[in-house]
């Protein structure tokens, strides 16, 4: 089995939020870390969405070329991201032509098969903008919950799909402008009335897939599915190929889910003597495929683009595994670029290194609920967890070894009955943590990780090898030798979630390529890095966030 694993592609405008990061990228990024650590083909392909009129309006607002606002805005974005850690094998564009090939090659496949209706519409027109509205850029009030900034597509709210004529109060996003008219325009819609018994029926066949996905999925089925626009009077995206149609271009959500596929491309064009994209999309039986994204998301990935998948009668890979999440808020509220309330992530590289942050998000990611996000808890969170228990451990028993010992690991004796214990301890705990891993359970598998780490602190509190030094030096020897293999395993379980700071440990051991990796069932788990070897004491692996840290940072992220 080979893992194809996408996160949802983030939008071009802005820079993304730690609430955009936990909701796809991160976890992304650690399952496909963990995937390889195993020793499995991974391929993990993100893209920027660059289509649509928020590209526009903010390439306007920048005062640039839409072109080059979208390809320097993904170069800030790529850049945050490999600061981040995340390892894309390739992260693409949706303006690439790549993608504009293959969303192309889709259309015709589901016009060929008579899934493609043409219809007038009635649109959204701004005489103040002197421009059509696509729906994302109608703003009003939703008519099922009452929410005062739904769009003219979906409710963020409430996740119901609307139009823009359903809107109480209809505004232009561009404006603000009340004066909405409502002018017919051709129009290309998805028969998704057709197609919805095709999509119940391959969602029905995961039954194993969160409970979050699939609510979301039947509820939409459930609700009854209308047939979709899949057009936009914009110049900016995939032109349509159909006669009469040349100055319209693809709905933004109609390209950006075959973005994927379009970054695969790109990848495999880059080196096509070695890759091939369509062993990965097409006829590919071997492929596990995960998706990860938040609930917004879910709707068009669990029903409109399996549609237009189905829809065109090709053996394209269709998602295996879709793993929602729910929203990460800031004390209780919603992320705000405007009002600047809440971290964003090149700010929040500014204040402290990226494993910092990919911790604390992964042992608060948001699976079951909306998670919140405070200063106090961050901070509880690191102190305890990286600082006092992971990075004290590390840090004080490498520091003990080399101004008693030096800096080589002591070769004492056989491990003893304790040892013994808790070579057993941890290979059922790391077991756990891989399973945790592989079901894709973050929470439970970073709750799992600190049980890890606690195992070798209450080890060695209680065999106090610096009272040993001097009452039993052989016994000191073991002790330590046992802590510092336990100091590579706990880096190596440690790795998917926090890479920079466990290949610091990695190279301050100086391990060798399959060091890196260990097995609950290897016998020579804490045994495995012999006496006599050399090691370097690392820096600080991480620093405690005080109280007026707290406090400062607070008020300066407040909003």
């Amino acid at each position: 089995m080979r893992y194809l694993i996408t996160s949802a592609l983030p939008y071009i405008n802005g820079m993304k939020h730690l609430g955009n990061l936990v909701g796809s990228m991160l976890p992304a990024d650690v399952y496909a870390r963990f995937l390889r650590s195993e020793g499995e083909e991974v391929l993990l392909i993100c893209a920027t969405d660059e289509h649509g009129t928020p590209a526009e309006i903010a390439a306007l607002e920048a005062g640039l070329d839409v072109a080059d606002y979208c390809e320097r805005q993904h170069r800030l974005q790529a850049d945050v991201y490999r600061r981040f850690g995340l390892s894309f094998d390739h992260f693409g564009r949706t303006s690439a032509p790549q993608n504009h090939e293959v969303t192309q090659r889709f259309y015709l496949a589901l016009e060929r098969n008579g899934f493609i209706e043409e219809k007038q519409l009635l649109q959204c027109y701004s005489p103040d903008d002197g421009r059509f509205l696509p729906d994302r850029y109608v703003i009003g009030t939703c008519p099922r919950c009452g929410y005062n900034a739904a769009r003219g597509d979906q409710c963020e709210n409430c996740t119901c799909l609307l139009e823009p004529t359903e809107l109480v109060g209809p505004r232009s996003a561009v404006s603000g402008s009340t004066v909405i008219e409502f002018r017919a325009t051709d129009h290309l819609f998805l028969d998704l009335e057709v197609l919805s018994g095709r999509v119940r029926s391959w969602v029905e066949s995961h039954p194993e897939w969160p409970r979050l996905t699939t609510s979301i999925a039947l509820k939409w089925l459930d609700e009854g599915l209308k047939n979709r626009c899949i057009t936009r009077d914009l110049t900016w995206g995939v032109r349509v190929p159909r006669p009469g149609f040349q100055d319209k271009v693809f709905y933004v959500w109609f390209d950006a889910p075959i973005g994927y596929v379009g970054a695969t491309k790109e990848w495999s064009d880059l080196r096509p003597s070695d890759r091939d994209w369509p062993r990965w999309w097409l006829d590919a039986d071997d492929v596990y495929y995960v998706q990860f994204m938040a609930k917004d998301n879910l709707p068009f990935h669990t029903v409109f683009w399996p549609a237009s998948i189905l829809g065109t009668g090709e053996p394209w890979t269709l998602p295996s595994y879709i793993k929602g999440f729910n929203w990460l808020t800031y004390y209780g509220g919603k992320f705000s670029t405007s009002q600047k309330r809440g971290v964003f992530m090149d700010k929040a590289l500014e204040i402290l290194p990226p494993d910092y942050w990919r911790y604390f998000l992964m042992a608060h990611a948001p699976e079951t609920d909306d998670s919140d996000f405070t200063w106090e808890l961050f901070a509880a969170t690191i102190n305890k967890d990286l600082v006092g228990n992971f990075g004290n451990f590390v840090n004080r028993t490498l520091k003990l070894i080399e101004s008693r010992v030096g800096r080589r690991i002591p070769v004492g004796g056989a491990p003893g009955d304790r040892e013994a214990r808790l070579t057993g301890e941890c290979s059922e705990v790391l077991g756990e943590c891989r399973q945790q891993l592989r079901a894709m359970e973050f929470r439970k598998a970073v709750s799992t990780l600190r049980r890890l780490w606690s195992l070798g602190n209450v080890y060695v509190d209680e065999r106090a090898p610096w009272k040993l030094l001097k009452e039993d030096p052989e016994q000191a020897s073991i002790v330590l030798r046992t802590a510092v293999n336990l100091a590579r395993v706990f880096a190596v379980a440690a790795w998917p979630f926090i890479p920079f700071t466990a290949e610091a440990v990695f190279e301050a051991l100086h391990l060798e390529p399959e060091e890196r990796t260990a097995h609950p069932s290897d016998p020579r788990l804490l045994t495995r890095l012999g006496g006599k070897r050399p090691f370097d004491v690392p820096p600080l692996l991480f620093r405690r966030i005080e109280e007026t840290e707290i406090a400062r940072l607070r008020e300066e992220y407040g909003g």
